[in-house]
Parts: structure tokens; sequence; C-alpha cells
């Protein structure tokens, strides 16, 4: 998996591409939130549920349908409409998005055994084609040492440079717009 400092970024990216103007601070909470929430599945390993099992690591929790379940659930339950409508709307694409780039990020791993995309209504494990990215160990005492800074590393340059200039090139096109 990408690790949990680095699913966040994907809010940097992703709110200047669907906020018109300012992004809500619940927002941008809840993107982070819903980014490492399906990761929440490792607890099944105490559990004794198997990492390939629907319900284990990179399962049902990894899917576009949880992202999908998720991001609706909070957009309905924390967000008013405004008056010009679509707040829940943009809230729910942003929440979805944030949720879903997670199991595409631990696809762009170099381990484990793939991530469940289509779950509940296919659970076979997929990657992406392109894997550039060190697997993250599960736990934070990996991260101390030469293999956590590796991991890192990668991170850098195949998470957070992308998400930050995702939400660069959102916010110039914003700017160019309002400009016309």
């Amino acid at each position: 998996m990408a690790s949990v400092f680095s699913h966040p970024a994907v809010v940097a990216g992703f709110a200047p591409l669907v906020f018109r103007a300012r992004v809500p601070t619940r927002a941008l909470a809840l993107g982070a939130a819903c980014s490492v929430l399906p990761d929440l599945d490792v607890i099944g390993f105490g559990y004794g549920i198997p990492y390939g099992h629907p319900f284990g690591h990179r399962g049902i929790t990894h899917s576009l349908s949880f992202a999908a379940v998720v991001a609706l659930a909070l957009a309905l339950l924390g967000f008013r409409e405004g008056r010009r409508g679509g707040r829940r709307l943009a809230v729910g694409l942003f929440l979805f998005l944030c949720g879903a780039s997670h199991g595409f990020f631990d696809a762009m791993t170099d381990g484990g055994l793939g991530v469940a995309f289509f779950a509940p209504f296919d659970n076979r494990r997929n990657f992406l084609p392109f894997r550039p990215i060190a697997v993250s160990p599960i736990g934070i005492g990996g991260f101390f040492g030469r293999r956590g800074a590796a991991i890192l590393e990668t991170e850098l340059v195949w998470v957070w440079l992308p998400c930050l200039t995702l939400g660069a090139a959102g916010i110039l096109a914003r700017r160019r717009l309002r400009l016309r």
C-alpha cells in the first residue's frame, strides 16, 4: 500500500478540481479521512480474516463501491444543499475521488495481492500495469530506517508530486476561466 502519510495528498489534488470556490474545511478533513479509511481492513488480520478474503486487506473496503457508499453517506449526512444547489454533489464527488484513490495507489505498489476494485460484484484482485510505488509496511515501525526512507521517496515522486501538480493545474485553470 501507499502509506498513511501519502494517501491524504489527494485532497490537495482533487479539491481545486471539484470545488468552484472556497472548499469547506469539513470536506477537506473528510476527504483526508476517506483517503485512509480503506486500510481499516487490517483489523481483520487480528480476527483471522485471510488477506485474500473479500473482507481481507485490499478487499471490499478498497473497492469503488465502498468509496461510493461512504461518499454518498457523508455528503448526505454532513452537508446541506446550498442556495444554488450542487454542494452535496460536489462534496460527494470529492469524497468519492479521495476514497477511490486509495485503491488505485495501492494497485500501483510492488507488493501484495492486488485490489478488489469491483467488490462485492467481482472479488478478483488487480494491479495496475504501472507499479512504481514501493509497498508500505503495515504499521508505523517499518518507516524507521533505510527502507522507510526509500518508500517515502517513491511516494513523494508518484503520489505527492502528481497530486500537488493536479491541484496547481486546477487552481490555474479556475483563475484563467475567471479572467475571461
